[in-house]
C-alpha cells in the first residue's frame, strides 16, 4: 500500500463518514507535480535556465520570426506580472539571451528579443525539454496519455472558462 492509500485508509478508519476520493487525487496530483518540476528543472539547469527563464525564452522562440514581443504580449502569454517579468527579462539580458530593442518609430516602445545565443539555447533545451516529458508519461499507455489529456483539459476548462 502506497503512501496516499495509507493515508485515505487512516481516515477511513477515524472519519468513515467522509468521501477522500478527492483527496487521494490531490495528493498524487501534488506529489506528481513535485517528481514533474525536480525533473524539468534539472533539464532547464543543463542549460544555465531557470524554469522562468525557459518560459520567457520558449514563449520568444514559439512566436515565430522575428522571435521579438513586447513586454506585455510577454506578460499575456506567459501570465506573470510585471515585475516577475522585469526580473525574468533581466537576467537573461545579463546572459545574453535576450536583448531589448527600442522602436525607431516610438523610441519608448520597447521590443523583447532572442540574439542567436538565446535562440541557439532555446532550440537546443526545447529538444531535451520535450524529451523529459516523455519519459515522464512512459509509464502511461498509448490509450492512456490522450484519456488523461482529454480529462484534464476538461478539469482545468471548468476553473478557466
Amino acid at each position: 500500500m502506497e503512501d496516499i492509500d495509507k493515508l485515505v485508509a487512516q481516515w477511513g478508519k477515524e472519519k468513515p463518514h467522509l468521501d477522500t476520493l478527492p483527496m487521494a487525487i490531490f495528493g498524487r496530483i501534488m506529489r506528481l507535480q513535485k517528481h514533474i518540476e525536480a525533473q524539468i528543472a534539472a533539464c532547464h539547469k543543463q542549460y544555465g535556465l531557470t524554469m522562468g527563464e525557459f518560459d520567457v525564452l520558449a514563449t520568444l522562440r514559439r512566436s515565430g520570426e522575428p522571435h521579438c514581443l513586447t513586454p506585455s504580449a510577454l506578460l499575456s502569454a506567459m501570465m506573470l506580472t510585471s515585475g516577475a517579468m522585469t526580473n525574468r527579462l533581466d537576467k537573461l539580458e545579463s546572459k545574453g539571451l535576450i536583448e531589448r530593442v527600442h522602436s525607431k518609430e516610438d523610441r519608448r516602445s520597447v521590443s523583447v528579443g532572442l540574439t542567436e545565443l538565446g535562440f541557439n539555447t532555446i532550440d537546443q533545451a526545447i529538444e531535451e525539454h520535450v524529451k523529459v516529458q516523455h519519459q515522464l508519461v512512459e509509464q502511461l499507455s498509448e490509450q492512456q496519455k490522450p484519456e488523461l489529456n482529454s480529462l484534464l483539459k476538461t478539469w482545468l476548462a471548468s476553473f478557466e472558462s
